[in-house]
C-alpha cells in the first residue's frame, strides 16, 4: 500500500512517523518532505500548495491514499480536486475547511450551533474597527480572518496595541490577504486547552487533550508564536470536560457542518479557553495542530492507517480508537529571532543517530534540509523534541534531556514546558 502524506513540518514527519509504525507496512511519500521525513519515507520535491502536480504524482505512482498536514492545500482544494479525480484523501474539503480559513464563517457556524465562543465583531475597514474600539476598550482580542500560519492573533491589552495591531493587519498589511478582514473579540480570562477529533463527517472521536505554549519566552512572555512546545494529557482535560467538548463543541458543530451541506471529514481542531471549568471556542483548525500533533500521536495504540481509511470510508463508528496510558512533551527548539527574521543554513549537532529516537524520545524535524552531508536549520522552528514517560515529569525530563544535546548557531527553547501542570 503507497501512502503520500502532504507537507514538511513538525507535524508531518510526526504522521510518516506514526504511518511506519503500521502493521500494515505501507510505502510512505511526502511531498514535500524535510531531512527528518526523508529517512522514513521518499521525499518528493513537490510544494504542498501545488495541487496539479500533487495529483498527477498520485495518480502516476498509483498512491492508495493521501494524507493533508497543512491547512493551506485544504484551503486551496486539493481535498476536492481529488475527490473529483477518484482520489482516496484524508481531510475536510475547501467548504469544510472555512471553520479555519474565514474566522468569521466559524463564528456564524458557533452561533447557529450556539456553541459558546468569545463575542467578536467582524470588520473589513480599519475606520470602523478603529471606531469600535474605541467604544469597546481593551484587553480585546484583534484576529485576522484569513490564514496567518498562527501569528495573526494579537492580545492587546492597552488601546495603543490594539490601534496598531488594526493598523498592521488592514493598513500595512503584515499579514497579506489573511488581514483584509479582522475580528474584533472580547478578552477570555482562563486557560486554554486543545481537543482535537477524528470525524467522518457523523462520529466523533476525541483524542487526548493537550496544551500548546504559544509565546516565544518562558513564562509566557514575548510574541505569538506557531507554538513552541506542548504536552499531553492536559489535567485540565478531565474526563468529563472532555465529554462536555464532544457534547456542546465538537458534535455540533460536525452536525451544523453537515446541514449547511459542507460535511466535516478528517481531524476537527478545537482551541478552547476553560473560564471558571466552562469551554468557550477560541478558534477551529480544519486539521491537526503543530506542535499538538507531536505529543497526542504517539499516545495513539490503534494503526493510524485504519483510523484514517475508517474516516474516508464513513466508518468510524465501527472502529475501536485506544490509546496509551503514557504522557508526552514537546520541546520546540526554533531559529535565532523567531518569529522574527531569522537566518538558515546553520549546521545542527548532536542529532540522535536513528530517525526513530529511544523507545523514550523521538527528534521530530519541522524546519530542516540536507546540505552535503549535514542537516541544517530551513525554518523558524527547527526541531520538536518529545519525551515520552509515565508522568508528565518523566516524560518532560526526557524532552530536555535530548534537547540539551542539540545544538546549532542562535538555537532558542523555552525551558517550561508543561510548567502549567507541573506548577513549576
Amino acid at each position: 500500500m503507497k501512502i503520500l502524506v502532504v507537507g514538511s513540518g513538525g507535524r508531518e514527519h510526526t504522521m510518516v512517523w506514526k504511518l511506519a509504525q503500521s502493521p500494515r507496512k505501507p510505502i510512505l511519500y511526502c511531498a514535500p518532505g524535510n531531512a527528518g521525513i526523508a529517512s522514513l519515507a521518499t521525499c518528493v520535491s513537490i510544494k504542498a500548495d501545488d495541487i496539479s502536480k500533487l495529483k498527477e504524482f498520485v495518480i502516476q505512482e498509483q498512491i492508495d491514499v493521501t494524507v493533508v498536514g497543512p491547512e493551506a492545500p485544504l484551503a486551496l482544494g486539493i481535498v476536492d480536486e481529488f475527490r473529483k479525480a477518484r482520489l482516496r484523501v484524508f481531510g475536510p474539503t475547501r467548504n469544510a475547511a472555512r471553520v479555519e480559513t474565514s474566522k468569521t464563517f466559524s463564528k456564524e457556524v458557533m452561533a447557529q450551533a450556539k456553541i459558546r465562543t468569545a463575542q467578536a465583531r467582524s470588520f473589513n475597514k480599519a475606520a470602523e474597527a478603529l471606531a469600535y474600539l474605541e467604544q469597546h476598550g481593551v484587553p480585546v482580542v484583534i484576529k485576522a480572518d484569513g490564514l496567518a500560519q498562527g501569528k495573526g492573533v494579537i492580545i492587546a491589552t492597552t488601546s495603543e496595541q490594539a490601534t496598531q495591531a488594526i493598523q498592521d493587519c488592514m493598513e500595512k498589511a503584515v499579514f497579506g490577504p489573511a488581514g483584509q478582514q479582522i475580528l474584533i473579540e472580547e478578552f477570555l480570562d482562563g486557560e486554554e486547552l486543545t481537543i482535537m477529533a477524528f470525524t467522518d463527517g457523523t462520529t466523533i472521536v476525541p483524542m487526548p487533550p493537550a496544551q500548546d505554549h504559544k509565546r516565544v519566552g518562558d513564562r509566557d512572555t514575548g510574541l505569538n508564536t506557531g507554538g513552541m512546545g506542548a504536552y499531553c494529557p492536559a489535567p485540565l482535560g478531565t474526563n468529563a470536560l472532555r465529554d462536555q467538548v464532544v457534547r456542546e463543541v465538537l458534535q455540533p458543530m460536525v452536525d451544523a457542518m453537515a446541514r449547511i451541506g459542507s460535511p466535516f471529514q478528517g481531524v476537527l481542531y478545537a482551541g478552547l479557553m476553560i473560564v471558571n471549568g466552562i469551554p468557550y471556542v477560541l478558534e477551529f483548525n480544519a486539521r491537526m495542530g503543530d506542535p499538538e500533533t507531536q505529543v497526542v500521536l504517539p499516545l495513539l495504540k490503534t494503526d493510524l492507517l485504519d483510523v484514517i481509511e475508517a474516516v474516508i470510508d464513513h466508518r468510524l463508528e465501527q472502529l475501536p480508537v485506544e490509546w496509551s496510558g503514557e504522557a508526552a512533551v514537546c520541546v520546540v527548539m526554533t531559529s535565532g529571532g523567531y518569529p522574527g527574521a531569522y537566518q538558515q543554513g546553520k549546521v545542527i549537532t548532536g542529532l540522535p543517530t536513528t530517525s526513530t529516537g529511544s523507545s523514550s524520545s523521538v527528534v521530530f524535524h519541522a524546519g530542516t534540509a540536507q546540505r552535503d552531508k549535514e542537516i541544517v536549520t530551513a525554518g523558524g522552528r527547527v526541531l520538536g523534541v518529545l519525551g515520552l514517560g509515565s508522568t508528565l515529569s518523566d516524560a518532560r525530563r526526557e524532552a530536555y534531556q535530548v534537547a540539551n544535546t542539540i545544538s546549532f548557531e542562535g538555537c532558542h527553547f523555552r525551558t517550561d514546558i508543561a510548567h502549567r501542570a507541573l506548577r513549576m
